[in-house]
């Protein structure tokens, strides 16, 4: 198994749940996961049910078995600050820097440089060893951002070439390449059993490959349960109205007489009946589509009374019991 996961998706398929989850799924059986973010929307926090993340790496759940999870939320400024003092020894004259502005501005003008630091430093905690020579951390799971940006935010060496030829910055962001595009690292999709997430997914896999960073898995967040199967869904076309009528009545919904209650569900329960058939085919089609791209393929399932940590630690054993952790 991969030490760093990055997990990236198109908005609004629930990437930032999933890595939470990986993370969980991870550090069960006395690991050691650090949870990184990003994007600085502090959704891990939220998902934890804690306060706002520091720029400092912080316990924030114990896993099954007794592991641990530490987050940490990826400030560029502060990021920025670090290499300044690690290869320059700039110390208070660096502080300086950020409170004139300086710090904001080289950040904002040299995008490349912001994603040098982001993922140098998700990359510097792979690496980190103790005293003893064990890693600090078993895994690192990465909250990136979305699928339209990943390969670029983690393709750093081109995007600093035009920034430093030679010199700490372009030494930086090689060692940062060595461990990406290397076994190490796996940089996972999350998608939803949709037309345009499975699109982008398929987009990003081809963009992530040309760009030789290690492709990982396909996760399916929030899956509908099945509701009929497929001998119940070629009944539905063949069945008369009179006998779900009656049907509803034998239930005790009311009696099968001409626009009694039983006979006024018949419309309505069929019509939920052709739009649920309709999803059914769709969600086929979309996972047909998925199953194609030639990668590990899980499904996580929608929660249908909304995220909490319980839901959290429900996802998390459902990537174990996948085989994903």
């Amino acid at each position: 198994m991969s030490r760093l996961q990055v997990v990236s998706g198109k908005g609004g398929t629930g990437k930032t749940t999933v890595a939470a989850a990986l993370a969980l799924a991870l550090a069960t059986e006395g690991k050691r996961t650090l949870l990184v973010e990003v994007e600085g929307r502090q959704g891990i926090a939220q998902l934890f049910e804690t306060e706002a993340l520091p720029y400092e790496e912080r316990k924030i759940a114990i896993a099954p078995g007794g592991g641990e999870v530490y987050a940490l939320a990826i400030d560029p400024e502060l990021a920025l600050l670090d290499y300044l003092q690690m290869f320059y020894k700039l110390g208070s004259a660096g502080r300086a820097l950020r409170k004139l502005g300086a710090i904001d501005f080289a950040t904002t003008i040299a995008p490349g440089l912001r994603d040098v630091l982001l993922t140098g430093k998700a990359c510097e905690a792979v690496r980190r060893k103790d005293r003893d020579g064990r890693f600090a951390y078993d895994y690192v799971v990465m909250d990136a951002p979305p699928t339209g940006r990943i390969t670029r935010f983690l393709n750093v060496n081109d995007e600093v070439a035009g920034l430093a030829k030679i010199g700490p910055i372009h030494n930086q962001a090689q060692a940062v390449m060595r461990v990406l595009k290397s076994p190490e690292t796996a940089v996972h999709l999350v998608a939803l059993l949709e037309e345009m997430p499975v699109q982008e997914t398929a987009d990003g896999i081809s963009e992530l490959r040309a760009a030789r960073l290690p492709v990982g898995r396909v996760i399916v967040n929030m899956v509908r349960p099945r509701v009929l199967d497929t001998a119940d869904l070629e009944l539905l076309g063949a069945v008369p109205r009179s006998s779900v009528a009656r049907a509803l009545s034998s239930a005790g919904l009311g009696g099968a007489r001409r626009g009694g209650h039983a006979e006024r569900l018949v419309d309505p329960l069929l019509a939920q009946a052709e739009e649920y058939a309709e999803r059914h085919t769709l969600e086929a089609e979309q996972r047909a589509v998925l199953a194609d791209l030639g990668l590990p393929l899980h499904e996580l399932p929608l929660l249908t009374e909304g995220m909490d940590l319980a839901g959290l630690y429900e996802l998390a054993k459902e990537l174990r019991e996948q085989g994903v952790s």
